[in-house]
């Protein structure tokens, strides 16, 4: 599959075939490709948690808020939860400054979705948790800091790409039939030249 193409099926899914299972290499694998991403001045100071079983998942889904922009609904539906996840973390020890490198996060996690998504799966970045309570659940040492949680699994709703409308609003939302709807900008408006 051409690399725009994954672009165009990685989608932030919140809904997921419950019944999928991960396996620790597969997951390793996505970190294997986050890893040979680029990283700031080779710093490499991202390490990552993956769960794939159904105890660390659960300690994570129960940390984790989904679709701020949706608090109508609970979501993922029930029984249409991640299976998988990447907890993005940084090492304080290698270097202590968590905004530095807030653009490495960025690039592993496209690298670890873009890996799954060429499988026929999907995932969503996560910010939205208490690093804390992640660390916390995952008995994590103090020098890691949870950054990013990346969810995994294959996806089972509908996602669609529309065009921004003419007032501009970039909200997703979701109609009658649950069909998920992400409005893009046009190619036009962001060009700068």
């Amino acid at each position: 599959m051409a690399v725009k193409d994954l672009i165009v099926k990685n989608r932030s899914y919140r809904g997921y075939d419950g019944t999928y299972r991960f396996t620790r290499e597969q997951l390793a694998a996505y970190v294997d490709g986050a890893r040979l991403s680029a990283s700031s001045v080779n710093m490499q100071p991202l390490k990552y948690f993956i769960a794939w079983e159904d105890g660390p998942v659960a300690l994570i889904n129960e940390r984790i808020k989904w679709a701020r922009q949706l608090p109508q609904l609970q979501l993922p539906h029930p029984g249409m939860a991640p299976t998988g996840f990447v907890v993005i973390c940084q090492d304080k020890e290698i270097n202590d400054n968590l905004n530095r490198f807030q653009k490495d996060v960025g690039i592993c996690a496209q690298s670890i979705l873009l890996l799954a998504v060429e499988e026929g799966l999907g995932g969503c970045m996560i910010g939205n948790f208490s690093p804390e309570k992640i660390r916390e659940a995952l008995e994590l040492p103090e020098s890691i800091q949870p950054l990013l949680v990346v969810a995994l699994g294959k996806p089972a709703e509908t996602i669609v790409l529309t065009e921004v409308g003419v007032d501009g609003d970039t909200a997703y939302y979701r109609d009658e039939n649950d069909v998920h709807y992400v409005p893009k900008r046009r190619l036009e408006d962001i060009l700068l030249n």
